[in-house]
């Protein structure tokens, strides 16, 4: 791993000082390395946690505000997509002006829209200050990375980035167990309430500890069109796939959207090698190591965050949990994430990251076939075995994903790298639980109708079956009041069986997108960081 070269500003003024080929080491609390880390990892796990979190409080909020399906959806793909698309234009910010400056305001807007939500009486505002969030965690996640690699010296950047992903990792899967404890015990707005004290803690360690660096070569300008293009293509896609539902995969509504995404990812690609300073450098992707690691990261979240989405309906609205009892249910998953990526770090320092990868996705893909049979009466046991296999294969992905993408890129585009790596994950997450939803919604919607006239339920009005439709797609049992309890009860068995109907299929597909990112991790290999420059890649 070569060394890096930064320029350190603190203190500055109007003139910085030359570059330096090494920085010296800290002798006080400004810029000290191990509390270094621990600052950014505060404010990393403030937006992880936050990615999870949520899932345990969305039925909740549904109530509470009266939300449907798809807005519902939104809470978490409006945080998911403000993120993905922020998260390189974000990079290239900490780079232009120090990755100190960036973490420190993302901190407080985080903290400020995370209050501002709980605040919110309306499923719209909720939504909407979702979005803030995102944006303001896209500028601090990057700039932790980019601290990080400017404070470590190189022989120890990569235990440092080990520790960086076990925070994530860890923070993602304990969201649903603290979000159990604060639905059930004080109410869904204390979820976004406990980022207000997190980000202050964040920003005082901040201001005392961080040491601001630059890029040696920054950016001087930036691709707006090109940050225009992506996010609208982005955005045509997901879109797409969350409306389908209602509007049909055959409507021209649907398709108008998405091939206006296939045209603006095109018209991104195009632009990227026109312009002086590209939003994403596609040299980078002559790396197969660094392409294949982003790809990994995608088709993992897509299954794990998509898969996680229906999970906490199905343990709180089938088996008729309360938040706590089914955060306690997902101990398992949250456990062997903790616990195994440690050791997932440890076997990748000696074995690479090929076999580790490999084999994680593999018992991603078993869990998320084992979680395909799940059924309304399925026991605790039974259960804790699949959380417990999907957190074991998790592990290493969620540790090992940093090392592969940014070890692969040049030294000069760590910060370009490391925003990419967060963008994959969280464009994965988002359109996991929008496609596994569009399966969802579909499944439900061609079997209800069915299922009811099996039951010898009373026929349903196209309104009514709609209506019902919304409710069963989360495990909820249209039962009017004043319904006779035998009826009730038969409305309540046809719900949860279409209900895990739609689950299967969607944990199925899950299972698929797992299997084939067992090929893709195949092609990774531990990163050299190697001083190439920005057309350079490694194979």
């Amino acid at each position: 791993m070569t060394s890096q070269t930064t320029i350190d500003t603190a203190g500055a003024g109007d003139k910085a000082p030359a570059a330096l080929p090494e920085q010296p080491p800290a002798s006080g609390l400004r810029g000290h390395p191990w509390f270094t880390l621990i600052t950014v990892a505060v404010g990393v796990m403030m937006v992880a946690l936050d990615g999870t979190i949520v899932a345990i409080a969305n039925p909740a909020i549904q109530k509470d505000l009266g939300a449907t399906f798809a807005q519902v959806q939104w809470i978490t793909n409006g945080y998911f997509l403000a993120l993905a698309v922020s998260l390189i234009t974000a990079g290239k910010l900490g780079d232009r002006f120090g990755h100190r400056q960036t973490f420190l305001i993302g901190v407080v807007g985080f903290a400020a829209a995370s209050g501002a939500i709980g605040l919110s009486d309306s499923i719209g505002l909720v939504v909407t200050f979702r979005v803030f969030q995102g944006l303001f965690g896209a500028l601090l996640m990057p700039a932790a990375l980019g601290l990080l690699r400017a404070t470590f010296p190189a022989e120890k950047l990569n235990m440092a980035i080990g520790i960086w992903g076990m925070v994530i990792g860890a923070s993602t899967a304990g969201g649903p167990i603290l979000g159990g404890v604060l639905v059930q015990h004080v109410s869904w707005q204390s979820v976004f309430f406990i980022n207000v004290p997190v980000g202050l803690t964040a920003l005082v360690l901040g201001v005392l500890i961080l040491r601001d660096h630059r890029a040696e070569n920054a950016p001087r300008s930036f691709d707006l069109l090109g940050i225009a293009l992506l996010s609208g293509a982005m955005f045509c896609l997901v879109w797409a796939l969350i409306k389908a539902p209602s509007w049909g995969w055959g409507d021209g509504k649907t398709w108008t959207f998405i091939v206006a995404s296939v045209l603006g990812f095109a018209l991104f690609s195009f632009w990227e090698t026109r312009v002086k300073e590209p939003l994403i450098p596609l040299g980078l992707f002559r790396s197969v190591p660094l392409s294949a690691g982003v790809v990994l990261m995608v088709l993992m979240a897509i299954a794990f965050m998509g898969g996680l989405f229906f999970v906490t309906f199905y343990l709180q609205n089938v088996h008729g949990m309360d938040p706590v009892d089914a955060g306690l249910h997902l101990l398992p998953l949250t456990g062997m994430m903790i616990v195994g990526s440690p050791l997932a770090g440890a076997a990748i320092t000696k074995l690479g990251p090929r076999i580790p990868l490999a084999g994680g996705m593999a018992a991603t893909a078993i869990a998320m076939y084992g979680m395909s049979t799940l059924k309304a009466d399925t026991g605790s046991a039974l259960m804790s075995l699949w959380f417990a296999l999907l957190g074991l294969g998790l592990a290493p992905v969620m540790v090992g994903a940093t090392e592969v993408i940014v070890g692969n890129a040049p030294m000069e585009l760590s910060g370009v790298a490391g925003g990419l790596q967060q963008a994959a994950m969280q464009i994965g997450g988002s359109l996991g639980t929008a496609v596994l939803g569009a399966v969802m919604a579909s499944k439900v919607d061609g079997d209800l109708a069915g299922n009811w006239a099996a039951a010898g339920l009373p026929k349903l009005t196209p309104a009514q079956l709609a209506q019902a439709s919304e409710a069963v797609q989360v495990g909820v049992a249209p039962i009017a009041k004043g319904t006779p309890e035998a009826v009730a009860a038969k409305i309540a068995g046809v719900a949860h069986d279409t209900f895990i109907s739609g689950m299967s299929l969607a944990s199925l597909v899950a299972a698929g997108v797992a299997a084939v990112a067992i090929l893709v991790a195949l092609l990774t290999k531990r990163g050299e960081n190697a001083d190439a420059g920005a057309g350079v890649g490694h194979v």
